[in-house]
């Protein structure tokens, strides 16, 4: 089953064309590498999985059955409650504790029982090893627990596909270790992802084929 398919497709902005004959599709806990230079069109290409950019010249563009060259507004919000997003910079609200930051993502998705919501909540800090208190802000988490509770926000609504952009970015060796250890595991139960990374450490330690955006070009590079 395919979560993503694209086919013969170029996305454009104003007119230009970033990225042209774009050729990749995503199987169902399948994970897969995009790299490139800042600028290259890695984000591009994200948002255009999110329907935030309609292709410009488009075969087949498809995203969890949603097709993304006729997709309509009323559509967006059900596409993108199917995806998890995890950014480099956490995107985490800092005026309020991790547990209210989940808590708002789940009511604004349509979640209204307090007891479902508290115990969606406690279902993904389990899932990716989050200890520290649920009352505490994010600035007073560490970079790593940030971007643990980063992960378990795009796990909330139980998505088909989670999109990682630069997730070891901000962090040092040891705990950016630790955050692929964790997407490991969150595929082997069956997560699809796609990342987004120029931390090539993170490509060797992880199985999946790579893409590279260069030059307006969408391609596949063969692992070394």
């Amino acid at each position: 089953m395919n979560i993503v398919e694209i086919k013969n497709t170029n996305i454009s902005i104003d007119t230009k064309n970033v990225l042209e004959a774009i050729n990749f599709d995503l199987k169902k806990g399948e994970m897969k590498f995009l790299i490139g230079k800042t600028g290259s069109g890695k984000t591009t290409f994200i948002n255009s999985i999110f329907g935030n950019l309609i292709p410009s010249k488009s075969e087949i563009f498809k995203v969890l059955d949603y097709d993304i060259n006729n997709l309509n507004n009323k559509e967006i919000p059900f596409l993108r409650r199917k995806i998890g997003f995890v950014f480099q910079d956490f995107k985490l609200l800092k005026d309020r504790s991790i547990y209210d930051n989940m808590k708002f993502v789940l009511e604004a998705t349509g979640w209204k029982e307090k007891n479902k919501i508290n115990d969606q909540i406690n279902k993904v800090f389990d899932l990716v090893g989050f200890t520290s208190s649920l009352q505490k802000f994010p600035s007073e988490l560490s970079g790593g627990e940030q971007q643990r509770v980063a992960i378990a926000r795009s796990m909330l609504n139980e998505p088909e596909l989670i999109i990682a952009d630069e997730p070891t970015g901000n962090l040092d060796p040891e705990t950016s270790s630790e955050i692929i250890s964790l997407f490991q595991k969150l595929n082997k139960i069956g997560t699809s992802m796609i990342i987004a990374t120029h931390d090539y450490d993170l490509i060797l330690k992880l199985e999946g084929q790579v893409y590279k955006c260069e030059d307006g070009k969408f391609f596949e590079v063969k692992r070394k």
